[in-house]
This record gives structure tokens, C-alpha cells and sequence, in this order.
């Protein structure tokens, strides 16, 4: 068992959510009970998360899509009652990280990503050095960008979606998980070959014909599966807690 306040700090130490300017806030977002003996992690504080933490017997659930985000009314109703309800009945703690933990050099969303797919790091990229750039860990090019997306279907058990016109090998590749599209000029602009993100928009499309850089789409839920888990994996062994990683699947 730790303090709620230890945890927090932990937390706070080890993502540094004050170098971050985000759409939400960072951290705390529903106070619990104040001591901590087990932490759920997952994607989404989604009711169904928190249901599922509840039968696990939580005490935390830490996750990188929180309750609160900018531009929300601020009212209580409908779908934030019951998640509400929920965690203040049951006197659980909320933790939420957003760009703090896609950022993060060795556990966040970016960095897990590209442990999954074998991709090195070598640079970042674009508003607050969100996106990555890279290459494959092994340093060998993949010879198109078909056999790209098939590599990452693969690995994420997830279909990708492709745009691209071209047939010719891909070498430097850049990623950032989640709702990126607009890093994708960026990435153009760094140089790269192809991106990979989690969602696709209108836009991107002609950007990737027209600039002849791979677009890949894998899902913005099956892009970001990996850091909470890694994060909350790591704070709990330090400090003497119990961990469940629940996965509740999206198909966005």
C-alpha cells in the first residue's frame, strides 16, 4: 500500500506534465481513497474501464484519455454522470496523462509504439517534439510501404489504412500515436518516407499523393495500447503495488 498523494508523485516525477501545454488537465483527476494497493491501467476511462475496475478491486485506474478536456460544458450529465458516479461510489482514484505519456523517452505511447513495430528512434519532430523519426531497428528499409502496412497489421492485429502511390522502398519512417494528422506536414517536411498514426482525415489523402510520403492509419485506440500499462507497470513496482492492465477494445 502507498499514500494517494505518493502515487501522485510518482506519477508527476516520472511524465513531468509541466512541460506540456494540453487540452486537459494532467494527473489527479477524481480523488479516491487515500491509500493505494492496486492500479488498472487501460486507454479510456471509459464506464466500461471503470467497471472492470471495480471487479478487480482497484483502488487507482490510470489512463491517457481522462474525463475532463477543454471545451467540455462542465455538466454533469448523461454519460460523465454515471463515470462519475461510479468512481465516487467506489472511492477509486483517476490518474490521467495525454501528451505526457505519448511523449514519454522510454515508457509513452510513441516509444511503445515503436517497440511493437522494431522502430528506432533518432529524432523528433513537430509541436512540442511530439512526433518520432526513424528508421527500422534492424536498419534494413522495407521495400514498400505495402510490406510496411502489413508489418504493422501484423504486429497490432489491426487493419491498416494505406495511401500511398508509390511502390518504391521506405527507410526513414515517422510515427506519433493517436488523433496526428496534422503531424503528417511535419513529417513531410523532416523527411520522411512514410508516417504512421493512429486516424486519418481528409486532407492527409491528397497530402500523400501529392507529396509522395506514405500515409498509414492504424486505429487511434490500437495505436495507443501500450503506454498507460507500461507507465503504471513500472510506477507500481516501485512502489510495492499490484497491476492490471485491461484492455477495452475500440475499433476507432
Amino acid at each position: 500500500m502507498c499514500e494517494r498523494a505518493e502515487l501522485l508523485h510518482a506519477f508527476d516525477a516520472l511524465l513531468q506534465p509541466e512541460r506540456f501545454r494540453d487540452y486537459g488537465p494532467n494527473g489527479l483527476q477524481v480523488e479516491g481513497r487515500a491509500q493505494v494497493g492496486k492500479i488498472v491501467s487501460g486507454v479510456t476511462a471509459s464506464r466500461a474501464l471503470i467497471d472492470a475496475a471495480i471487479a478487480a478491486r482497484a483502488d487507482a485506474i490510470f489512463v491517457h484519455h481522462g474525463l475532463f478536456w477543454r471545451g467540455q460544458d462542465g455538466c454533469v450529465t448523461g454519460w460523465m454522470k454515471q463515470r462519475l458516479a461510479l468512481l465516487l461510489a467506489h472511492d477509486i482514484n483517476l490518474f490521467a496523462y495525454h501528451l505526457p505519456l505519448d511523449a514519454h523517452p522510454e515508457l509513452g505511447n510513441n516509444a511503445q509504439l515503436g517497440l511493437k513495430l522494431g522502430l528506432l528512434a533518432q529524432s523528433r519532430f513537430g509541436e512540442q517534439e511530439l512526433g518520432w523519426l526513424g528508421q527500422r531497428a534492424d536498419g534494413h528499409p522495407f521495400a514498400s510501404s505495402q510490406a510496411l502496412a502489413g508489418h504493422i497489421q501484423m504486429a497490432l492485429n489491426r487493419p491498416v489504412v494505406l495511401v500511398d502511390e508509390g511502390h518504391r522502398p521506405v527507410q526513414k519512417i515517422a510515427w506519433c500515436t493517436g488523433g496526428a494528422q496534422s503531424y503528417f506536414e511535419f513529417a513531410i517536411a523532416a523527411g520522411a518516407d512514410a508516417f504512421i498514426t493512429g486516424e486519418i482525415s481528409e486532407p492527409q489523402a491528397h497530402y500523400a499523393r501529392e507529396c509522395g510520403v506514405a500515409y498509414l492509419a492504424c486505429g487511434h485506440h490500437a495505436s495507443e495500447r501500450y503506454g498507460a500499462p507500461a507507465v503504471a507497470a513500472q510506477v507500481a513496482a516501485q512502489l510495492g503495488l499490484a497491476h492490471e492492465f485491461i484492455d477495452i477494445d475500440n475499433p476507432a
